[in-house]
């Protein structure tokens, strides 16, 4: 089967097209440094035949953290402990990503230290977010610029295969990128070519630490979850402008979250075959426009349509996130049994045990244990 196949990312070669995604896992201790319990994670996704594990979210600045127990890679980050995560890929024969993260308003944290979150501007009549944040300083939006290029430094400096920025689900760059969410009148809001300017900064800020052969990817959001964001036509363009800059891989994901769950990347009720792959048709359209890779994300159940994507070039990669909460080990029964079915069921019990601070795990199946 294809997706079994070794693929590969500019100088980054996989042992086949599974790539977890991103997932916030809430295990951090509370100075961001890596715990033995991520390591753990870490090496059964690796031993699960996981070809490209993405890390949980790292904060690149203080301006960005989200949560109370979320890891850094700014400055005075855990070295020793993000080298024990890659350690703990490789050894099961992985590669491993860092996710680089700036949360912009959604970074409700740094309330604790009497600070506002960041914001390219703050809407008023914004019905899906609620909270106060203020809009950011063109200083501050500097210091966040030259925050990515330090933290991708230190990526490759601990050893992980590539690093990729967290451009949608509505923080940092997703609100640059929306009209919904950025109504500035300067050089960084207005037209397509303005909003995407701190994604393409960013990138030249990377790529100045890192050397031209380190991959540099990017999660890119290409259509809001609500009428008047950001439209899949821009989201596309942005896309093929993405790629033109220089960035190595696409995967592509939804924006600024709307109504929950419909309108995020957290749909449920995905068992039915029609309800499955939700963001496939967008990776389609983008895989015929841009030169690089694709990584294609949402809602994957079966193999049947995971090796459709594959085989059919609409994706490069397939990407997974709930399935292996639930089954860490589930690429190695697929490989053994095509036709397993996934016991993760959509619930997104998981995503909110998390957001009332317990640690990731599959509620469902600890409930039978």
């Amino acid at each position: 089967m294809m997706v079994f196949e070794p693929g590969r990312i500019k100088t980054m070669r996989l042992p086949n097209r599974f790539v977890r995604s991103a997932t916030y896992d809430g295990l951090s201790d509370a100075s961001g440094a890596v715990t033995d319990r991520q390591i753990e994670l870490i090496s059964a996704l690796a031993q699960g035949g996981v070809g490209l594990i993405v890390s949980a979210i790292m904060y690149v600045h203080p301006s960005g953290q989200v949560s109370a127990f979320m890891n850094s890679i700014a400055d005075g980050a855990d070295m020793g402990g993000l080298k024990k995560l890659v350690r703990a890929a490789h050894s099961g024969g992985a590669k491993i990503a860092v996710q680089l993260y700036h949360g912009g308003r959604e970074a409700r944290f740094v309330k604790t230290r009497k600070q506002l979150p960041l914001a390219p501007s703050v809407v008023a009549d914004d019905p899906y977010y609620r909270g106060g944040y203020r809009e950011m300083t063109a200083d501050e939006i500097a210091t966040v610029i030259d925050a990515f290029g330090q933290a991708a430094q230190r990526a490759r400096e601990v050893g992980f295969d590539a690093l990729q920025i967290h451009g949608a689900h509505g923080y940092l760059f997703s609100q640059f990128l929306s009209p919904f969410t950025n109504r500035r009148n300067d050089c960084w809001g207005g037209s397509l070519e303005n909003r995407l300017r701190l994604h393409r900064d960013v990138f030249a800020a990377m790529r100045k630490q890192t050397g031209e052969d380190y991959p540099l990817l990017i999660k890119l959001g290409v259509e809001d979850g609500f009428e008047g964001g950001l439209s899949l036509a821009e989201g596309v363009k942005a896309a093929k402008m993405l790629a033109e800059t220089g960035y190595d891989a696409l995967e592509i994901s939804s924006g600024v979250r709307g109504n929950a769950y419909e309108g995020t990347e957290y749909k449920t009720r995905i068992q039915k075959p029609a309800r499955q792959g939700y963001f496939l048709t967008w990776a389609r359209e983008i895989k015929k426009r841009v030169g690089v890779p694709v990584i294609a994300v949402g809602g994957f159940r079966s193999m049947g349509m995971m090796e459709g994507a594959i085989a059919k070039g609409e994706a490069d990669f397939v990407s997974l996130c709930r399935p292996l909460i639930a089954e860490p080990d589930i690429i190695n029964h697929w490989r053994r049994d095509p036709e397993k079915k996934p016991k993760c069921v959509s619930c997104n019990k998981c995503l909110e045990e998390l957001h009332r601070g317990a640690p990731l795990r599959c509620v469902v199946l600890a409930g039978q244990e």
